[in-house]
């Protein structure tokens, strides 16, 4: 048939139709491209299609043709009012193009859709010169023409056309069928895809969570550390401000104590200046009475003429009322008035002794008879009195011999080898201080100035000694030394040496010996504590120079008898101010110092004494014992105790000593010192308490207590070592 003969034309006008140029692309599938997107529109005739259908026929379209009809119409022209519409029963793709298939269903647009063709087709010259514009123009030629009267409708649907078509669509088909199976099968894969990926962010989800737990921990742990570090360091600031307020305590308290005693010496001074107006207060009311007991005598007495002694007489009386008038308003009397009220006394004195001396020559004769008769009463009462004397002089020598029976032979006095000693040592200081008299009483200038750098030299470093000194021990040390062998040392500002003076150094050792007792007797006696420290410079300047020490002695006993120990008795001839003086007491014009205050100074020099007999220099090179060791403590605290107990300074003395040197003596001498100490517990103890009265017993106490700690602390080591030995015996 002329359709099958036109094959290769109509496969070309398919070509060249819009569904003719869907291009394959075997990547779609992997691309997963819009592959559907060319299947997705109508199929529909091309506009050539009127062309191509003259040709396959050969003859004019008819008005009408319809391509389903079972005969062929004649009629030279297409119908354009005709539906287009036909059906191939004897084709295999039948269902494809019958009213119920999808294709041209009156449901289809496509299918409903009038075909019209608006102008002729053009020529083959002019649709090859422009392609371009045919396809642009093609899709607005199918479009309908704003005609009032639509263009007949012709069926140009051929079998051929229509089994093409058919397998266009099957293709079109299957194509789509592959492209949702393979956009179902990467809906699959992404779905998969993308619960692995929610799973993996899952996991670092909770890895980032771990870290980040992790992280606060240890952000946690780092606080913490530096809280602590802080803590630790706010501590520390804590500890180094309390060391501060303790200096500073420290500190307030020793200016405190200086006021304090400022306070006292001030005190001290207004008393005595104060004690001072009243005894001239007193002596002058005695003046004004012995004046006034003079200007009796003044009165006539014999027939001779008295006027001028009487005249003179109330001349001084008025003299001295003058005096006492002006004292009447509250004030003391001053020196200057003293000495006026002493010459009226003196003047009126002499006045009575012209006048006794006139009465004198008449009671010549009474007053020799008196005389003898007095000396004849006296040589009577004095025989008297000597009788009395050789009985109680008998009755003390029987006493005394029954209290010598019953103290059992303890001693009055030290020891002769002792008193020896003592006046040895006491010789060697008088020698020293003659050496430079005339350093002491030199009235020139320069040397003045030279007797005051040494002594400054040698006292201040003394002073700077106590018990906070620490480190500045050694200072102190090196620079006495230093001052001692003659080398030159700065003192002030300036550099001072013995070699100044050719006596120098004996003053600075006199001076420096003089300073350590001193500082006993001041610094100790306030601070107990501050006996070692100067006790360990003054055993290591002793060391180095024994010449400083036999001169720390010996102002030592001079000052403090007690340390020899020696009792001095009291000497016939000595005042009652000159015996307390030798026994260590401070009298002043104002009178004897207090016991306490005598005590205190006494306490300080012992302890000082006990400290220097167990402490040595820790620098020293030197091999062997101490310069005035151990073995002097033991023996002073032996001689002590063979000696008759005093009141009060025994007890006082015995319990600093001990307190300050007991320890080393029970290291040095073990089981002989608590038999001594025993001793004083049950033999000598009982002896103070005799020899002290009730208002003395506050040192009795304190070495009563101490010897009770002592003796209760041995017996408790005495009976653990007993326990021990029946213990290994027992196991034994």
């Amino acid at each position: 048939m002329p359709a099958e003969s036109l094959r290769w034309e109509t496969l070309e006008a398919l070509k060249n139709s819009p569904k003719g140029r869907l291009k394959y692309n075997p990547d779609w599938l992997e691309k997963g491209e819009d592959i559907l997107s060319g299947c997705s529109e109508t199929p529909s005739l091309s506009p050539l299609s009127g062309l191509i259908l003259k040709r396959l026929s050969g003859r004019p379209l008819q008005k009408t043709r319809s391509l389903c009809s079972p005969t062929r119409d004649t009629s030279p022209g297409l119908s354009e009012e005709a539906p287009l519409s036909s059906s191939l029963p004897t084709s295999p793709y039948q269902t494809l193009l019958s009213p119920a298939s999808p294709l041209l269903s009156p449901a289809s647009p496509r299918a409903t859709s009038p075909l019209t063709l608006s102008s002729p087709p053009p020529s083959a010259s002019h649709q090859d010169d422009k392609p371009e514009e045919e396809d642009e123009q093609g899709e607005a030629d199918l479009s309908p023409v704003a005609n009032p009267t639509p263009p007949p409708a012709i069926s140009l649907m051929s079998p051929k056309a229509t089994q093409v078509a058919g397998f266009i669509r099957i293709c079109e088909e299957k194509h789509r069928a592959k492209a949702k199976a393979e956009l179902n099968r990467r809906v699959e894969l992404q779905e998969h895809l993308v619960a692995t990926v929610a799973g993996l962010e899952s996991e670092q989800l909770k890895r980032f969570e771990e870290l980040a737990e992790l992280k606060q921990r240890q952000e946690f742990q780092t606080m913490r550390d530096m809280l602590d570090k802080e803590a630790q360091e706010s501590l520390g600031r804590q500890e180094k401000l309390k060391e501060e307020h303790q200096k500073r305590i420290k500190i307030l308290n020793l200016r405190l104590r200086e006021a304090e005693q400022q306070r006292v010496r001030e005190a001290e001074l207004e008393r005595q200046r104060q004690a001072e107006g009243r005894e001239r207060l007193r002596a002058l009311n005695a003046v004004q009475e012995e004046v006034l007991q003079l200007h009796q005598l003044l009165e006539p007495a014999t027939a001779l003429d008295h006027a001028s002694f009487i005249t003179r007489g109330n001349q001084l009386c008025s003299q001295v009322s003058e005096v006492v008038r002006t004292t009447a308003e509250g004030e003391f009397p001053s020196a200057e008035d003293m000495a006026l009220v002493e010459r009226a006394l003196q003047e009126m004195r002499s006045l009575v002794r012209e006048l006794q001396e006139e009465v004198a020559r008449e009671r010549e004769q009474e007053r020799r008879r008196r005389e003898q008769q007095q000396q004849e009463e006296e040589e009577r009462l004095k025989q008297a009195q000597q009788e009395a004397r050789q009985e109680q002089e008998k009755k003390n020598a029987a006493a005394s011999a029954r209290e010598k029976a019953k103290k059992q032979g303890l001693q009055a006095s030290a020891e002769e080898s002792t008193l020896k000693w003592f006046k040895e040592l006491q010789e060697a200081a008088h020698q020293c201080a003659q050496s430079f008299e005339d350093l002491n009483n030199t009235k020139d200038m320069q040397t003045k100035k030279v007797r005051m750098e040494l002594q400054k030299a040698a006292t201040i470093p003394v002073s700077q000694i106590s018990s906070v000194s620490g480190s500045k021990l050694k200072e102190v040390f090196d620079k006495i030394d230093k001052l001692l062998s003659g080398r030159p040392v700065v003192s002030g500002g300036k550099s001072v040496s013995t070699s100044l003076h050719s006596h120098g150094l004996e003053f600075v050792s006199y001076k420096l010996a003089e300073k350590f007792v001193k500082q006993g007797e001041e610094e100790v006696a306030s601070h107990h504590e501050a006996a070692f420290p100067i006790a360990v410079v003054a055993s290591g300047v002793w060391e180095l120079h024994p010449r400083v020490g036999d001169l720390i002695l010996a102002h030592l006993h001079k000052k403090c008898p007690y340390s020899v120990p020696y009792y001095p008795p009291m000497k016939e001839g000595t005042s009652i101010e000159d015996y307390q003086r030798i026994l260590g007491y401070r009298v002043e014009d104002s009178g004897v110092e207090a016991q306490d205050s005598f005590l205190k100074r006494m306490s300080g020099m012992i302890r000082l004494y006990a400290a220097i007999t167990q402490l040595r220099w820790p620098y020293t090179n030197k091999p062997g014992p101490a310069p005035h060791g151990l073995n002097h403590g033991w023996r002073w605290l032996a001689q002590m105790l063979n000696m008759e107990p005093l009141a009060d300074i025994t007890a006082t003395l015995l319990f600093d000593f001990l307190e300050v040197c007991g320890h080393a003596l029970l290291k040095q001498y073990q089981g002989q010192f608590w038999k001594l100490i025993f001793l004083i517990k049950d033999d000598y103890f009982p002896r103070i308490e005799a020899v002290t009265s009730t208002g003395q017993m506050g040192s009795v106490m304190r070495l009563k207590q101490f010897l009770e700690v002592s003796t209760l602390i041995e017996l408790k080591h005495s009976h653990n070592a007993l326990c021990t030995l029946i213990t290994l015996y027992a196991l034994s």
